[in-house]
């Protein structure tokens, strides 16, 4: 997966629009596999990480794919998401 910095401090600060807009991207490219595999549990990750920082677009994108998970993935992708958020 590609990394994305942040150097417009402006519209970087942690919980902001702009963060949760790349996040939400993120999440986009990994269930879409814009120049990666397609990984759903990634995908979700990013989603939910996304929509916990205040993207509603986020929101909507991680329900409408959580429908067409496992248990077992989606289990495993709230805990990606959880591991991440404590770390960052």
């Amino acid at each position: 997966m590609g990394r994305y910095e942040i150097l417009d401090t402006d519209h970087g600060t942690p919980g902001g629009q702009a963060q949760a807009d790349i996040l939400c991207e993120m999440g986009v490219r990994q269930a879409a596999g814009r120049g990666c595999p397609v990984d759903l549990v990634e995908a979700h990750k990013w989603l939910n990480i996304a929509a916990i920082k205040g993207s509603p677009r986020a929101a909507e994108l991680r329900a409408d794919l959580a429908v067409s998970m496992t248990k077992a993935d989606l289990a495993k992708a709230l805990r990606a998401a959880r591991e991440w958020m404590s770390m960052n």
